[in-house]
This record gives C-alpha cells, structure tokens and sequence, in this order.
C-alpha cells in the first residue's frame, strides 16, 4: 500500500521558540546566505549558491515539491520574527512506496548551539511520523560532522550503514554515514 500524503497546504508548526512555515521567494537572500557560506556548508557536500537568482530558482523548487508531494520542507523562524529565515528542516528523497523519507536541515551559524535544530527536529519528526504516516526516516551525513551525528542520535536515530567513497564532490569521492528512524506507532502494525 503506497503512502498518500493527503495535505493541501504545507501547515505551520509552532514549538517554544520557533516557527516553521512554507518557504516564501522572499527567503531568497537569507537562503542563499545559508547555501553560500563556506563555515556553514563545511559538511553538506553541495555546490555553493553564487546569486539571488539561483537561490530563487531552488526555493521555487522547493515550494513546487511539496505540491509535487516529493518534499516537506519548512522554513526555521524564530517566533519574534517570523519573516526572518534562519534555517530549514524537513523531508525530501520521499518514497511513498517505501513510506520512507530523508530528513535534512540547515541552520545559520548565529544560531548554533542554542536547541534551534533539536526543537525543530522534534516538531518535524513528530509531524512525519504522527499526521504524515511516514514509517521510517532516514539520515545520510558527512562522517566528520559529529553535530549532526549527535543531533541525530539525541533524536534516536541509529547508525546502518557506513559508505565508502560513495559520493563524488568537488573533485573526491567521499563517504557517507547513514541513520534511520522507527516510527514507534507501527512498531506493532501490519500493512
């Protein structure tokens, strides 16, 4: 049986201190500050963003996704200033079939190592495994980002697999570390 995802707008999510919203083109300068900043994308393996314009054309993408239902993808705003972007989480690579989907996130330096992610994280995960349906979550980090790694175990996701040079970038090949996720409401379910 093949997972439906049965939203007709991407809904906001509030926790303590933050917002999670839809994605807006006006996200594109803070975004493309984000894609662009070598201390930020030390670990996501990814082509730095050069202009608005690019910025632009993947936040387009990514608002087209969720109506695609490929991705759920939500903006991090701190609730004093909910226009302000100063990350995002959420899931892409989604595999109905499998009711499977890959989390990512991104947070602006200024903001690390305050709980942003960690309150975000909770919130999203929750909303997969509760509204979505999603029965399991996957991780897939570069090895040397122990943050993410912790972040990702404080979560409860676990190690499965640890790939040698599976990836090529920027000229190497690297390797990955994947986690995953159980939603514990199917522990007990048959499909």
């Amino acid at each position: 049986m093949m997972l439906t995802i049965n939203l007709t707008s991407l809904p906001i999510l509030e926790t303590t201190r933050l917002i999670l919203r839809e994605h807006s083109l006006e996200d594109a300068a803070p975004y493309l500050e984000l894609r662009s900043s070598e201390v930020i994308m030390k670990y996501i393996d990814r082509p730095r963003y050069k202009d608005l314009e690019e910025s632009r054309t993947v936040l387009q993408s990514l608002i087209d996704g969720f109506h695609k239902r490929t991705n759920l993808l939500w903006a991090i705003a701190l609730k004093d200033e909910p226009g302000k972007m100063i990350g995002n989480v959420g899931f892409w690579r989604t595999e109905l079939e499998n009711h499977r989907a890959e989390i990512g996130y991104i947070l602006h330096s200024d903001y690390w190592r305050q709980g942003i992610l960690s309150e975000a994280l909770t919130a999203v995960i929750e909303f997969a495994f509760s509204e979505v349906g999603l029965h399991s979550i996957s991780a897939n980090i570069n090895p040397a980002n122990t943050a993410s790694r912790q972040l990702l175990l404080k979560h409860g996701f676990e190690k499965e697999a640890y790939h040698k040079e599976n990836y090529y970038f920027n000229g190497k090949f690297l390797d990955s570390e994947l986690y995953g996720l159980l939603n514990p409401y199917h522990q007990a379910r048959d499909f």
